[in-house]
C-alpha cells in the first residue's frame, strides 16, 4: 500500500470520528447550541494536533532523536510557571486571568521571549551542539517546575483551584477570539515548515552531510527552533500542556508510512494527532462523562508507548 492510500485511510478515519463527535444528539431545537459548542472544539483540536505534530516532527529531525519532543525545552513547565505567578501575584479575579485573550497573548509572548533568549545564548558563536539546547532546556524545565511547586504550596487553597485547572489540557469553553488568533499564528508557521520539507529530508543525513550539500545548517536550525517554539507556545497557551502527544503521533506516523520523507510525515503525524485528540475528547465526554481530562488519557497512552520505544531501542 503506497503512502497516499495510507494517508487517505487516516483522513477518512478522522472525518468519521469528527462526524461521530459532532452529529449525535443534534435535534431541530438544540442543533444551533450544540454546533456552537462542538465545532470550536474540533477546530481547536485540529489546530493543537497540527501544531504539536509538526513541531515534534521538526524537533526530532533537528535533534536526530525519535524519543525527544519540544517539551524538553521546558516550555510546558514555563507555561505552568507563568500561570502560577499570575494567580499568585495578582489573584484569580485579576483581568489578566479573567480576560483569556490577554492571558493568551502574555503567555505566548513570555514563552517566545524565553525561547529567543535560549537560542541567542547558545548560538552566539558558531558550532554549538544541539545537545546544549536540550541540556539547558531540561535544567530550565526543572527550575520552572520547582518554582511553580513552591508557589503552589504557598498559595491560597481557593486560588490553587484555578492553578489546577491550568495543569491539564482542556477543549471546553474555547474562546473563539483566541481561536482566530491561534489559527493565524499556526497557519503561518505551518506554511514555513512545509516549505522546508526538502531541507529537513537532508537534515536526516546528519549535520556534516547537510553542510556538504549546501545547507546553512546553523542558520536553518535557529529558524526551525524558533518556529517550533511558536507552535508549541500557541498550542500550550490555547488548551494547556499535552506532553506525550507529539511523541505518540510522530513515531506512529513513521511506523505506519515506513518512509522518511517529510512531505508525507507532516500530513500523517498531524492526522494521527488529530485522531488521538478527537477520539480522546469523544471518550472524555461520552464514556467518562468529563470525569478525567483528555491530557491524562493521551499522556497515559503516550507514556506506555515511550517505554516501548526505550525498550525497543535498547534491544535493537
Amino acid at each position: 500500500m503506497n503512502q497516499r492510500r495510507k494517508i487517505s485511510i487516516l483522513l477518512i478515519s478522522l472525518v468519521i470520528l469528527i462526524a461521530l463527535f459532532i452529529v449525535p444528539g443534534l435535534k431541530p431545537n438544540n442543533y444551533i447550541y450544540l454546533l456552537s459548542r462542538r465545532i470550536p472544539k474540533v477546530i481547536a483540536i485540529l489546530i493543537t494536533a497540527g501544531s504539536i505534530a509538526l513541531s515534534s516532527t521538526v524537533f526530532q529531525t533537528v535533534t536526530n532523536n525519535r524519543i525527544l519532543t519540544p517539551s524538553v525545552l521546558g516550555l510546558d513547565s514555563l507555561y505552568m510557571l507563568i500561570q502560577t505567578i499570575i494567580i499568585f501575584m495578582l489573584g484569580s479575579s485579576n483581568v489578566v486571568v479573567v480576560n483569556k485573550n490577554l492571558n493568551f497573548l502574555i503567555t505566548v509572548a513570555m514563552m517566545l521571549i524565553f525561547s529567543n533568549v535560549l537560542y541567542r545564548f547558545l548560538f552566539r558563536d558558531e558550532g554549538h551542539d544541539i545537545m546544549n539546547i536540550l541540556l539547558l532546556g531540561i535544567i530550565a524545565g526543572t527550575l520552572f517546575q520547582s518554582l511553580s511547586s513552591f508557589m503552589q504550596m504557598m498559595i491560597d487553597p481557593n486560588e490553587f483551584l484555578h492553578v489546577q485547572d491550568k495543569m491539564f489540557a482542556s477543549f471546553n469553553n474555547i474562546n473563539t477570539n483566541i481561536l482566530i488568533l491561534a489559527s493565524l499564528s499556526v497557519a503561518g508557521s505551518i506554511i514555513y515548515i512545509y516549505k522546508t520539507k526538502e531541507v529537513l529530508d537532508v537534515f536526516l543525513l546528519g549535520r556534516a552531510q547537510a553542510i556538504n550539500l549546501g545547507v546553512d545548517y546553523e542558520k536553518m536550525v535557529k529558524k526551525l527552533l524558533i518556529v517550533v517554539s511558536v507552535l508549541v507556545s500557541v498550542s500550550t497557551a490555547l488548551v494547556g500542556p499535552i506532553t506525550f502527544l507529539g511523541l505518540l503521533a510522530v513515531n506512529l506516523a513513521g511506523e505506519f508510512l515506513d518512509t522518511f520523507k517529510h512531505k508525507y510525515l507532516f500530513i500523517t503525524s498531524a492526522l494521527m494527532a488529530s485522531i488521538a485528540l478527537v477520539g480522546g475528547q469523544f471518550a472524555v465526554e461520552r464514556l467518562f462523562n468529563f470525569s478525567t481530562p483528555i491530557s491524562v488519557i493521551i499522556n497515559f497512552a503516550g507514556g506506555i508507548y515511550f517505554i516501548y520505544l526505550l525498550v525497543k531501542e535498547n534491544l535493537g
